[in-house]
C-alpha cells in the first residue's frame, strides 16, 4: 500500500515582500491618522491645564491687591518663575516640581534651540524651565540702558488696569513665545500662522493662531510685539 505524502507549501520569496510591502504602506497610512488623535487628545488636556493656572493666576492677583505676578529679571524667569507662586494655589504644595503634571503639557516633546535647532526633549522637564511647558505674560522686565521695560507684557499689573482683558495674553504654551506649535508641528523654528494654547485675563482658553514677522532679526521673539489686526490675542495690557 503507498503511503501519501502531504506537501505543505510556503510562501515564496516574491510573496513574502509582497506581504511585507502591503504592511508597510497600511502602517504609513494609519500613523497620520494616529497621530491626530493623539494631537487631539494632548489639546483638551493642556487646554484644562492652562484653565486651572489662569484660575490660579487670578486668585494670586485677588490676594495681591488686585495685581499680578511680579517680574522677573529675564527670561526665562520672567515667563515660569510664577510656578512658584502658584504651588499653594493649585494644591501642590510640598510636590516636586519636576512632577506637577498640571504644568506638563502633554504635547511639549521637543523644543527650538538657536544653535541646537529641534531639540527632542521636553520643557517640562528642564531645571531652567521651572519644569513649566507654560510661560506668564511678563516680558515686561526692566532691561537696558536706560532700564525701562522695553517689550510688553503684564507683569505686576493691576487686573483693572488691563484694557482688553478678552484679548490680553494671562499665561500660554511655551512654544507660543517664539512661536512655533506643539500641536501641529513643522520642522522650523519661528513661523507664522503657528497654533498654540493661551490662557486670557478675562479666564477663557484658546487655541490661537500666533502672528511672526519674517522680517525680524535673530533673537526678535513673537512676544516682543502685539499682532497686527486679525488676530485673537496681545501681549500689552494698554
Amino acid at each position: 500500500m503507498k503511503m501519501g505524502i502531504n506537501t505543505v507549501k510556503g510562501f515564496t520569496l516574491l510573496e513574502l515582500v509582497v506581504v511585507v510591502a502591503v504592511i508597510a504602506i497600511l502602517a504609513a497610512s494609519l500613523l497620520p491618522v494616529l497621530s491626530r488623535t493623539k494631537a487631539k487628545a494632548q489639546k483638551p488636556a493642556c487646554m484644562n491645564n492652562l484653565r486651572q493656572i489662569g484660575l490660579a493666576i487670578r486668585m494670586y492677583a485677588d490676594d495681591s491687591s488686585d495685581a499680578f505676578p511680579p517680574a522677573a529679571d529675564s527670561p526665562p524667569a520672567s515667563f515660569n518663575a510664577y510656578t512658584m507662586l502658584m504651588k499653594s494655589y493649585v494644591g501642590l504644595t510640598g510636590t516636586k516640581p519636576e512632577r506637577a503634571k498640571l504644568f506638563a503639557c502633554p504635547a511639549d516633546q521637543f523644543y527650538w534651540g538657536y544653535e541646537k535647532g529641534w531639540v527632542s526633549q521636553s520643557l517640562n522637564q528642564q531645571a531652567r524651565f521651572y519644569y513649566s511647558s507654560y510661560g506668564f505674560n511678563g516680558g515686561n522686565f526692566i532691561s537696558g540702558k536706560p532700564a525701562i521695560p522695553r517689550w510688553p507684557g503684564i507683569a505686576g499689573r493691576k487686573l483693572n488696569s488691563i484694557n482688553e482683558p478678552g484679548k490680553t495674553v494671562l499665561v500660554t504654551e511655551f512654544a507660543a513665545l517664539l512661536p512655533y506649535s506643539w500641536h501641529e508641528p513643522a520642522r522650523v523654528s519661528h513661523y507664522n500662522n503657528a497654533r498654540d494654547v493661551m490662557a486670557f485675563v478675562d479666564g477663557h482658553v484658546s487655541f490661537v493662531k500666533m502672528f511672526w514677522d519674517a522680517t525680524k532679526t535673530k533673537g526678535v521673539e513673537a512676544w516682543h510685539y502685539d499682532p497686527p489686526a486679525g488676530y485673537d490675542y496681545k501681549w500689552s495690557g494698554d
